[in-house]
């Protein structure tokens, strides 16, 4: 099948650049076909995120969006920041010490994937054609080496890679311009970047793993716009960063969540029960006590910010959103600037295009020669970019990512930058080690035990998993490889005591013994596609992949 314009996955950047392509097309009277593919079954199945959100990228898509029956409809109104001292005490941060980034009083609370249904609503009523449940497996190359599309996955396929009765080869999507839009470390940006060094001239990429349930709370106890953000404990007693959030949205709901920041050292350090242990503290549990848990998931972050930003433009296509990393980690906020960028993109595509229209319609050879030489290049997308507000916001926030990764402050440098500069200070920090060189060996960490789940706060893995509502046919090929499978990951155990059994949130793996035998089980239904072990395994032997298409969490209402 054949397009002008290929995007590979709907989430906010995705879906924001196929809208203001067809925008652009429809106010120019201009031929343009252009298709969202989307591994999940439906739109916003795999979409996780907080979500405090941003308008501004919005109001500049669409601009009446109030009018549009738009999922963004409650407004910020109280905005709180907690220090958790111990696991009993917290002191509020006063508002005057907060840096002015996190001030969310004209934002509002959201479910992402409710709004990524409500944009592809609208793409589709602009001509988009959007196709759910196809993984992009990998990606076609024109003899240039410039990427001219890219191939879904085969379904039907049995565990040891055979076909089945149902079987159902991959198709191939051409398209002029490929738009790779896959949130955090997606399958094709990784490679991307590796291909054609893109991130040659960056620090290293961080991330975080966000963990998140909803929740039925007391309605005497609702307050519908409260948001409330934690640092401090539980994290910080182990020597780890990140931060914890609590919202409040409508029909007596809540998102209560935690952010562990993957560069901790101790590896017997495990996100999940680390949340689970959150959900303890007096300043949370107050909230959830009498309530009920309805859902749960989790997915990383891209949260490096600025300087870890990998060149966006590579032959052929633009990487975009959290696939390249540009949230705003000093808002705690990236649905906005993931929009954006896709805009920008869609610009950039269009101009492109109608540039190389231009040309083509010249009659010389030479000009139809030239026409060929542009046809493919968005080099004009930094240019753009670099003009856009997206470029001066993510600019002037460079420093808040190192500088909570040395204290977990808010605080100190942040505050100064933001509250008396109001501009970033004229030196630039760095972060240069990746987040999987970061774990000790089991010699220099203190093992850690974490309490059994009482199962009213508190819950095990498989519990959690089950609130995911996986789609998953145990009889296809496992999508989680090792890249040298004749290295038993068990001989990880002297050293980092196998720290993919803690930092997994979806129980997949496990260090089980098979008649006296230590083995490592990968259990690839669980995946809830969170990649966090692409990123944290320290051998680097673990690839994220993605199963066949459909398959894998269903979140609903987060």
């Amino acid at each position: 099948m054949e397009f002008d314009v290929v995007i590979v996955g709907a989430g906010p950047a995705g879906l924001s650049a196929a809208c203001r392509l067809r925008q652009l097309a429809l106010d120019t009277d201009t031929e343009l076909s252009v298709c969202v593919l989307e591994k999940a079954a439906e739109i916003g199945g795999h979409t996780l995120a907080g979500t405090i959100f941003e308008t501004r990228a919005l109001d500049e898509l669409f601009p009446d969006w109030q009018n549009l029956d738009s999922p963004v409809t409650c407004h910020v109104k109280r905005d709180e920041t907690w220090l958790l001292k111990n696991a009993t005490t917290a002191r509020r941060v006063p508002s005057m010490l907060v840096p002015s980034s996190l001030d969310n009083k004209h934002n509002y609370i959201i479910s992402l994937g409710d709004l990524c249904i409500w944009l592809a609503k609208q793409a589709e009523q602009l001509g988009v054609e959007i196709f759910t449940g196809f993984a992009a497996n990998e990606f076609i190359f024109a003899e240039d080496n410039s990427v001219k599309g890219v191939i879904t996955g085969d379904m039907g396929r049995d565990k040891n890679g055979e076909q089945k009765e149902n079987f159902m080869p991959g198709m191939e999507l051409i398209g002029k311009y490929t738009l790779v839009t896959e949130g955090s470390r997606g399958h094709l940006g990784k490679q991307l970047i590796e291909k054609y060094q893109l991130d040659k001239d960056a620090d290293p990429q961080h991330y975080g793993l966000g963990i998140k349930e909803l929740w039925q709370i007391d309605p005497n106890i609702h307050q519908p716009g409260l948001v409330i953000h934690s640092i401090g404990w539980p994290l910080a007693e182990h020597g780890a960063t990140g931060g914890a959030f609590l919202y409040h949205v409508g029909k007596d709901q809540a998102y209560v969540g935690l952010i562990t920041d993957l560069n901790y050292q101790n590896p017997y350090l495990s996100p999940f029960e680390e949340f689970q242990r959150l959900k303890l503290h007096p300043a949370v549990s107050r909230y959830l006590k009498g309530g009920k848990r309805l859902a749960y998931g989790a997915r990383t972050v891209t949260k490096g910010g600025y300087n870890c930003l990998p060149k966006m433009v590579f032959p052929g296509g633009l990487l975009l959103g959290c696939d390249a990393g540009t949230l705003n980690v000093a808002k705690l906020k990236g649905t906005h600037t993931a929009m954006k960028t896709g805009m920008v993109g869609a610009e950039a595509v269009f101009s492109a295009m109608a540039l190389t229209r231009y040309k083509a319609n010249e009659s010389t050879e030479q000009a139809t020669d030239k026409a060929t030489e542009t046809s493919n290049s968005l080099e004009h997308f930094t240019l753009l970019y670099e003009a856009s507000w997206v470029y001066q916001e993510l600019y002037q926030s460079r420093n808040f990512a190192p500088i909570t990764h040395r204290c977990n402050a808010m605080l100190g440098v942040t505050w100064f930058e933001q509250n008396i500069l109001h501009k970033s200070l004229p030196f630039t920090l760095h972060d240069s080690k990746p987040d999987h060189s970061q774990l000790q060996k089991v010699t220099r960490s203190s093992a850690i035990t974490y309490p059994k789940p009482d199962n009213i706060l508190t819950f095990d893995r498989l519990s959690s998993v089950f609130l995911a509502n996986i789609q998953h046919d145990a009889d296809q090929p496992n999508h989680l490889k090792l890249t040298d499978p004749s290295i038993p990951m068990c001989t990880n155990l002297p050293r980092f005591a196998e720290p993919a059994q803690r930092y997994c949130p979806a129980a997949v793996y496990e260090i089980v013994t098979v008649d006296k035998e230590v083995k490592f089980q990968i259990n690839a239904q669980n995946c809830i596609h969170c990649k966090a072990c692409d990123i944290k395994d320290p051998s680097q032997n673990i690839v994220w992949t993605p199963p066949e298409g459909g398959s894998g969490p269903n979140y609903s209402g987060m």
